[in-house]
């Protein structure tokens, strides 16, 4: 099976090919700059380079959000776009999932953390069982604080990941202590070839209802639908 993954929910912008077990192309940016005009060319070349042609693909794979809302739309859009004028399956991935996925060798949970301002972050908790990423805590939008606060029961190490943890690492230390461990460096960074392998394994979406995974609104719509309502 030849699967494509993409990933524009970030500033990482990740573009990979698997080909059965095997990655056979990956490309990844880490720059403040519009994926918009990028994506496609970044896809286009490397399929070139792989020597895969549109036909040869027997999957699509995105990162569906949490993340920046623009980007995470721009993926879903071309990921959909493609799946329905090559008439393949498409999947979507959980970008908090696939951040957590670049500590498949810790033990114990891992955090995976974007920053939702005001205090808050979009996170969720995982651990590897079996060399395989499980769920125990559902992606949500989040107080550092109460976040904190339900990880401590726990009594276990857990891993932050994700650049965005160093905007909170005094926090985390000072609520966990210990128990924190946090990793806020580029080996955090989410790679595009582990979408392709969690994606492989991933349910298929159906195109027309399929959407991203924001989570919450954007700040903009949230006090449009508030306006309406104080309207009416």
């Amino acid at each position: 099976m030849k699967v494509l993954a993409i990933d524009t929910s970030t500033y990482t912008l990740g573009i990979s090919l698997l080909d059965g077990e095997q990655v056979i192309g990956e490309y990844i940016t880490n720059l403040k700059k519009n994926h918009s005009l990028r994506v496609m060319p970044a896809i286009d070349t490397l399929m070139k380079e792989c020597e895969v042609k549109p036909a040869d693909l027997d999957k699509i794979v995105v990162a569906k959000g949490p993340g920046s809302y623009t980007g995470v739309r721009i993926g879903v859009t071309i990921a959909k776009t493609l799946a329905w004028s090559l008439n393949i399956p498409l999947s979507g991935v959980s970008s908090l999932a696939l951040l957590a996925a670049s500590a498949r060798l810790y033990p114990s949970y891992i955090s995976p953390v974007f920053d939702a301002r005001r205090g808050r972050v979009y996170t969720g908790l995982y651990r590897f069982e079996e060399g395989k990423l499980t769920v125990v805590d559902e992606d949500q939008n989040i107080s550092l604080i109460d976040w904190c606060s339900r990880l401590k029961e726990l009594k276990e190490e857990v891993l932050f990941v994700g650049q965005d943890v160093l905007l909170h690492e005094d926090s985390i230390r000072e609520l966990l202590g210990g128990q924190a461990l946090v990793r806020g460096d580029i080996f955090s960074a989410p790679r595009p070839a582990d979408l392709a392998r969690l994606g492989v394994e991933e349910p298929v979406v159906d195109l027309h209802s399929f959407v991203p995974n924001y989570i919450r609104l954007a700040e903009a719509e949230a006090k449009w639908l508030e306006q309406q309502k104080a309207d009416n």
